[in-house]
Formats: structure tokens, C-alpha cells, sequence
């Protein structure tokens, strides 16, 4: 099992990458292909900060619902180039963003070591 407080470091690159990769790969057009990893990035941050994890700000969310809201945010960014009608341009990085997102929190504990308040 991935350890909480590693997945807190992947989710704070995830996040990063999710917002830089349309610029990185050149799909930075202000179109829904660009929009949707931008938005889903920050919300990965957001969420990491307020998680009861060991790497969060605030911990509010317990670990069992980030974990599920990663899962969910994966299924939606894997299948957004068909949903929003740009597969035919660009399709796989959100494809193995989203599978990545999904297979992550499956591999990942559900219960952090000690958390401080």
C-alpha cells in the first residue's frame, strides 16, 4: 500500500501537472481541453490542503472520501475528450491522467499515520 503521506506528494505534483501539462504539451488554447485538467489541478491542490492527511493545511476531509473523490475526478478527466468534443484533437493525456487518478487511491492507505490537529 502507498503510504498517505506519499500519496500527499504525488497529489500536490498531480496537481501541478494537471494545471502546467496543457502548456507543456501544447494544448493551452483556452478550449475545454486545456480547461478541464487546469480545474481538476487546482481542485487536486485544494483538496489535498483541507484532507486529514500528514501533508494537508486544515485537515477537515477524511481520507476515505479524498480517496473516492480522487477515483471519481479520474473517471470524469479520462472521460472528458468524448464528453466535451475534443478527442479528435487530444485525448490522451487526460486519459492517462484520469487512469492514473483511478489506480492511485486504489493502491493507496485509507488510514494516515498520526495526524495532528
Amino acid at each position: 500500500m502507498i503510504p498517505t503521506r506519499i500519496h500527499g506528494v504525488i497529489d500536490y505534483l498531480y496537481g501541478a501537472v494537471l494545471i502546467g501539462g496543457p502548456f507543456l504539451l501544447g494544448f493551452a488554447d483556452g478550449s475545454a481541453a486545456e480547461l478541464v485538467p487546469r480545474i481538476l489541478g487546482v481542485s487536486v491542490i485544494f483538496f489535498s490542503l483541507f484532507t486529514r492527511y500528514e501533508l494537508s493545511l486544515i485537515k477537515l476531509i477524511p481520507m476515505k472520501v479524498h480517496l473516492a473523490n480522487d477515483v471519481v475526478s479520474g473517471i470524469f478527466l479520462a472521460a472528458s475528450p468524448w464528453l466535451f468534443g475534443f478527442a479528435d484533437r487530444i485525448w490522451w493525456p487526460h486519459v492517462l491522467a484520469g487512469v492514473t487518478s483511478i489506480v492511485i487511491p486504489l493502491l493507496t492507505s485509507r488510514n494516515p499515520a498520526v495526524v495532528r490537529q
